[in-house]
């Protein structure tokens, strides 16, 4: 057992986190490689407690938020989980093979490979934006892997931390997932443990104080840290459907989402179109605002209205869009807005907003518009409206994202063939798709040595015929002469003395 004293903290949650990591770094020890047949038992057992407990976990979440609709939960917060599962189940076999790799021209006859281990146990930092699918995701993959999983739940969501902890643990015991529930202190502690990987999701700034945790440990992370995800509208575009994707990205979880649409780039002739088809779009999508999910606490609330106001402040115009009630029916639905003439001194303009305000900002040409994205910080994920495939090719060429969705927002994350993860300030490292099973496995390199293979001829002492020909072979004619600058040393006389 691990002293709790380590870290040197309070022995109430941290001997609780220590107790659950210490048990399941034990018994991942007893059986360090899960069968193909035992992961895919778990992921099961893990599916078929979501589908029972989604109705419970809907509820939780609308307890959390205040407002939010069962039919939000069930489709963007539990469902995904369940494409992923089924995807890591069809394909689960076929990546836990070795990986035949080819030998040097030296080694011929002898045989390489790659064995895929599990790493042990994994830790997981679950925000409160979608308390389910960024916990069962990560989880997802890890139990394909071969992992065990400690799961850190957020404090801004307690009742869906509730729910998951009895769904977890209708599905499999504590020894292999395990959720910790507590605020900052706990979280601290937990990022402080020695796993061998952690999941992080969540903003840059914390993301670089769970990095610093982790290097203690030398712990390898994945980080998804969202970002000013850009919305590019060209000039090619059908503008009402552009504008209604992308507001409906901004009224999803009320924009409370990494990979939600930031900002608009829209071709400054089009601005006037491209306003009044987003306040449409927008009328319609909230309509009566009875299915529109609130801000999960009054400081978000707050932060919305300061963002608008230091906006209005430096001159931008800031258009609210008025559901077709007049009014809400929670204290913290925040009425979405739309923000022009947007300045770089702005908050809206340096801020990931995660709310629903959505900044629309002009430009001249379609180089102005891509040196405006590469100048920026590099997002989560990048948006492309329009049909001139030169434009496109462009887009994903010259700007870098952690992923892309064309003509629409976010659904390159729901694709799980697909790698979801960021790059730069946006985050590192993947946990969907082929390359989240990689991540959270050990790529051992084997090598096998026939057992007639003439290993020696590479021995010491240097200059023999073989070693000759290969480094002629290699270096050229000149590579068995004297180095530059080098002196043969003088023989010696069986006295001792030189020749």
């Amino acid at each position: 057992m691990i002293d709790p004293a380590l870290v040197g903290a309070s022995p109430g949650p941290t001997t609780m986190v220590w107790s659950l990591f210490d048990r399941q770094r034990t018994a991942f020890a007893l059986a360090p490689h899960p069968s193909l047949a035992t992961r895919r038992a778990a992921l099961r057992r893990l599916r078929d407690a979501i589908r029972r407990h989604a109705p419970r976990c809907a509820e939780a979440a609308s307890a959390d938020f205040g407002m939010r609709s069962s039919g939000e939960t069930l489709m963007v917060d539990l469902l995904p989980a369940l494409l992923h599962i089924d995807h890591l189940l069809r394909h689960l076999r076929r990546w836990m093979r070795p990986s035949r790799r080819r030998t040097e021209l030296l080694f011929r006859t002898n045989r390489a490979w790659v064995e895929y281990q599990p790493k042990g146990v994994v830790g997981i930092v679950v925000p409160w934006n979608f308390p389910f699918y960024l916990a069962l995701g990560p989880l997802a993959t890890a139990l394909a892997a071969g992992n065990r999983c400690l799961i850190k739940t957020s404090e801004y969501a307690p009742h869906s931390a509730t729910a998951l902890r009895a769904l977890l643990g209708d599905a499999l015991s504590d020894d292999v997932v395990a959720v910790v529930e507590g605020g900052v202190e706990c979280a601290k502690q937990f990022c402080a443990l020695p796993f061998n990987h952690l999941v992080f999701t969540g903003s840059p700034e914390v993301g670089r104080q769970v990095m610093r945790a982790a290097a203690e440990h030398l712990t390898p992370v994945t980080l998804e840290l969202g970002g000013k995800s850009p919305a590019l509208v060209s000039r090619s575009a059908d503008l009402a459907t552009a504008a209604r994707r992308i507001v409906h990205g901004k009224i999803t979880n009320a924009g409370q989402v990494c990979v939600a649409p930031d900002y608009a780039l829209v071709p400054r002739e089009h601005m006037g179109e491209f306003v009044a088809a987003a306040v449409g779009a927008i009328r319609k999508l909230v309509n009566d605002g009875s299915q529109y999910t609130s801000m999960i606490d009054a400081r978000a609330y707050e932060r919305m209205n300061q963002l608008l106001d230091d906006a209005r402040a430096l001159g931008a115009q800031v258009i609210p869009c008025a559901c077709q009630s007049n009014g809400m029916h929670d204290a913290r639905q925040f009425l979405p807005h739309i923000v022009t003439g947007v300045t770089p001194q702005m908050r809206i303009a340096r801020e990931e907003i995660f709310g629903p305000i959505l900044p629309i900002v002009a430009y001249e040409s379609f180089d102005e518009a891509l040196d405006h994205i590469q100048r920026g910080p590099r997002p989560l994920a990048l948006y492309w409206f329009g049909k001139d495939r030169l434009e496109q090719q462009r887009v994903l060429l010259e700007t870098h994202a952690g992923g892309v969705t064309l003509n629409d927002w976010g659904w390159h994350a729901l694709n799980h063939d697909l790698p979801f993860g960021g790059t730069g300030t946006s985050g590192m490292g993947n946990y969907h798709g082929e390359e989240g099973f990689r991540e959270l496995s050990h790529a051992k390199a084997v090598f096998a040595e026939h057992r007639w293979f003439p290993v020696e001829l590479f021995h010491p002492p240097y200059g023999g015929v073989v070693q000759r020909a290969v480094l002629r072979w290699y270096f050229g004619a000149g590579a068995t002469a004297p180095l530059p600058g080098t002196q043969a040393q003088p023989a010696r006389s069986a006295s001792g003395t030189g020749a």
